[in-house]
This record gives structure tokens, C-alpha cells and sequence, in this order.
């Protein structure tokens, strides 16, 4: 009898240690805890590898890139542009073993999130990826740098990591995920609830047609100052310039 009670005890979830206790780390009641992980896991890697402040790049995963067989896609063009807007930034930023400064950070996917992360890899420089957990899993594309990538099963948590160390927002043509990062963005930096930072939209003619600020502020909806938030460009390279022109490689503020 005792044998078996003790083998009931020992075998009872509830003896597991926490960190074991894969059921209840996945339980409503540990929904905080799980938040907290989420944050301080990924943060503690960054700091490790010296990230000290960030561009991200937002754009459509379904953009192709050259070498696929789907290249008539209408915004195909862009993947080159952010390749060579990662590249240009990574190659004028500064860089040093546990000093990183300006790091390309998208998505992890596909597409956009790709020629990002291919063209910083390609100038010499770490590059994030913070992948999502989907029903559909998405893969990370392969030139994130290897401890760099991670993977988030909370979309706000995602979004923190994404802003806490950015210096700049840049955004290449994109669907659903590309808008909301996007305004979220302006009305965190116009209500002034993260410190301002250059938003850049690369793409005048699809911007127009997702954003037409001009509207906003003939509405009344938006000011003339809350307008000028936005610089646009139709090429990656001058988003490049004027990101490192005005971001430079301080060390980015303690939040």
C-alpha cells in the first residue's frame, strides 16, 4: 500500500518541478508567467550577443525573390530594394564583437522579411528574426544569424522586442501584418508613448494608396505635424541614407 501511495506521489504532476510541468506551464492560470518568459528570454540572448539598437523592416512575405520561379509577381521588384536598403545600412552602421548598432530586425519569414535579413548578412552584420508561432508554421529564412532568431507565441510580446531597441521604422509594400505594424508605430510615437524615431515608407506610389496622410489631415483627422512623422522613398538605398543620417550609431538610450 505504501509502495503504491508512494508511487502515486512521485508520478503526480503536481511533484514535478515548475520548469517540468509542461501542462501547467501551458495552463490559463500561468498565462503571466509564460508572458514574463517570453519577454526576459528573448531579451536576455540579445543583450548577450551586445544588440544595442535596431531598424526594423516591415514588408509582405508573399514578395519573391529572384532565383523563384514565381517572379511575375506585381511587387516582385521590391525584394532587391530591401536587400539593398539592409545591406547599404548594415554596411555604414557600427559593428564590433559584443557592440552591434542599427541590426536589421524582421519578422523571420519569407519575402520582404527575407531580402532584409539576406542583405545585412551579405554586408558582413548580424541580422533578428523574430518568427511568430502560426497554424500554419512559417519556417525562418535561412540568413537570420544563427542565435538571433526566435520564436514568439504572443503577437504583443513580438511587438515589444520589435520597438524596444528600434532607432527606425522602414516598411517595403505589404498586406495586413505590414499595416498594423505600421500604425501601431505612428500612434505610439505620436502620442508620444515611446520616444520619436524616423517611420519610413519605401514605395511612394503603394503608400499613397495604404496612407494618404493628405487626407487625414484635410479631414482633420490628423495635424500637419503628426503627417511629417512619415518620410517616403521609392528606393532602398536612399532609405538607407537618410536612416543613417538620422540615427547615426550612438548607443541607443537605456528604456
Amino acid at each position: 500500500m505504501s509502495q503504491d501511495r508512494l508511487h502515486a506521489i512521485l508520478s503526480s504532476p503536481s511533484y514535478r518541478l515548475a520548469e517540468d510541468d509542461g501542462d501547467f506551464l501551458e495552463s490559463d492560470g500561468a498565462r503571466a508567467v509564460r508572458l514574463a518568459l517570453e519577454f526576459h528570454r528573448a531579451d536576455a540572448y540579445l543583450r548577450a550577443y551586445g544588440i544595442e539598437s535596431t531598424v526594423v523592416v516591415f514588408g509582405s512575405a508573399r514578395v519573391p525573390a529572384p532565383e523563384s520561379p514565381d517572379d511575375g509577381h506585381p511587387l516582385a521588384g521590391w525584394y532587391e530594394e530591401a536587400r539593398r536598403f539592409a545591406h547599404d545600412l548594415s554596411a555604414g552602421a557600427s559593428h564590433a564583437p559584443g557592440c552591434h548598432r542599427l541590426v536589421v530586425a524582421t519578422g523571420g519569414g519569407p519575402g520582404i522579411m527575407e531580402a532584409a535579413n539576406r542583405g545585412a548578412s551579405e554586408a558582413g552584420a548580424p541580422t533578428i528574426g523574430l518568427n511568430i508561432r502560426l497554424p500554419h508554421e512559417q519556417v525562418p529564412n535561412a540568413w537570420i544569424t544563427p542565435g538571433l532568431a526566435f520564436r514568439f507565441h504572443y503577437f504583443a510580446l513580438r511587438k515589444m522586442h520589435f520597438l524596444l531597441r528600434a532607432r527606425a521604422l522602414v516598411a517595403f509594400p505589404g498586406g495586413f501584418g505590414t499595416l498594423d505594424e505600421v500604425y501601431e508605430a505612428l500612434n505610439l510615437v505620436a502620442t508620444r508613448s515611446i520616444e520619436p524615431m524616423p517611420i519610413v515608407l519605401v514605395g511612394r506610389d503603394y503608400w499613397s494608396r495604404m496612407l494618404d496622410l493628405g487626407h487625414l489631415v484635410s479631414q482633420r483627422l490628423i495635424g500637419p505635424t503628426e503627417a511629417a512623422l512619415v518620410q517616403q522613398f521609392d528606393s532602398g538605398a536612399e532609405a538607407a541614407a537618410y536612416v543613417l543620417a538620422h540615427c547615426g550609431c550612438e548607443k541607443y538610450p537605456a528604456a
